[in-house]
């Protein structure tokens, strides 16, 4: 089970550029073409099984936009910001 995520975590969310609400952390990712993006998110989806958390994305050309949330805590946890760390690395 997953922890809720403190302030200080929500914080470093928002810190990394992502729009943070009550329950969900969101970002638009832009790469330089579509395989790019669709590169990413196989790295990410490689990342995100290993976690057993899995981001809600949708995929328009080179454009990603991402939202994380934790249903099973009914708002951000411990595992959105691991995930969004990583796909912030993996972004470059």
């Amino acid at each position: 089970m997953s922890e809720p995520l403190d302030q200080e975590g929500r914080a470093a969310l928002s810190d990394a550029g992502w729009a943070v609400g009550e329950t969900q952390a969101d970002k638009t990712f832009v790469f330089k073409n579509f395989v790019e993006a669709f590169g990413w998110m196989t790295s990410v989806a490689i990342v995100a099984e290993k976690l057993n958390h899995h981001p809600e994305w949708f995929n328009v050309y080179k454009t990603v936009k991402v939202t994380l949330t934790t249903h099973d805590t009914g708002g951000l946890s411990d595992l959105d910001l691991k995930l969004a760390k990583r796909m912030d690395a993996l972004a470059g």
